[in-house]
């Protein structure tokens, strides 16, 4: 097998990436240059399109795994494991740092422009909370819990005193699908409806409660649900 050092300069990824930047790179290409080494048999771009090749050529599906099941690939360590998921998880973070205290809601597409990055991977599910003042402007975004595939267990209790304890004024509720089902549940529906009816009487507003996935978004509040 041919390594990198044998291709021409021109075609290596870090020459290519010092020429024509990270858009002159291929999804390979650009992780061989985290990965940075191969194997004995191959070099970290042959490496790179084999290990893409095991996930359908599919960057979203590979960040939905773990860095456990990453190393199950032949050649593949927990070296190169690590520094997968780890450039994964930064993608993941930069997508979700905007300046809360000057990021306003004016629609459901912008909560969740907000969280998406964060939550539409994720192969487990996790609910979380907006919280906003009187202008819908965010002051916080709050992770409540977390579970399995299934479903996660959230407390009331912890919603409303997050929003207390900060003096939001309204609230959006968050929760992702794993399996990509954009459609709530009767479990959904009844929490929602229980959540709208508790913020009426401490005066918090449940503006709504997104379902998201690696497919979108469902918004109850566009449905006119709450």
């Amino acid at each position: 097998m041919s390594k990198i050092k044998s291709l021409p300069s021109f075609e290596q990824p870090r020459e290519k990436f010092i020429k024509l930047g990270y858009k002159g790179l291929t999804d390979a290409e650009l992780l061989a240059l985290i990965i940075n080494s191969g194997t004995g048999d191959l070099s970290a771009l042959e490496l790179s399109r084999w290990l893409l090749s095991q996930y359908d050529y599919s960057l979203r599906n590979m960040a939905r795994t773990s860095y456990t099941e990453l190393m199950r690939v032949k050649g593949i360590g927990q070296a190169k494991a690590l520094s997968i998921v780890a450039a994964f998880e930064l993608g993941r973070r930069k997508s979700t740092c905007p300046e809360h205290k000057k990021f306003k809601i004016k629609c459901s597409q912008d909560a969740y422009e907000l969280v998406k990055g964060d939550m539409e991977d994720l192969n487990y599910e996790v609910f979380k909370v907006i919280l906003l003042n009187r202008s819908h402007t965010v002051i916080k975004v709050v992770e409540l819990s977390r579970g399995g595939v299934a479903g996660t267990v959230v407390d009331a209790k912890l919603i409303f005193k997050s929003a207390l304890d900060y003096l939001a004024s309204s609230i959006i509720l968050v929760h992702n699908h794993p399996s990509g089902n954009l459609e709530p549940s009767d479990a959904d529906k009844q929490l929602t409806k229980q959540l709208t009816e508790a913020g009426e009487l401490l005066n918090v507003k449940v503006l709504d409660h997104l379902i998201v996935s690696y497919k979108g978004h469902y918004s109850f509040a566009d449905l006119r649900i709450v």
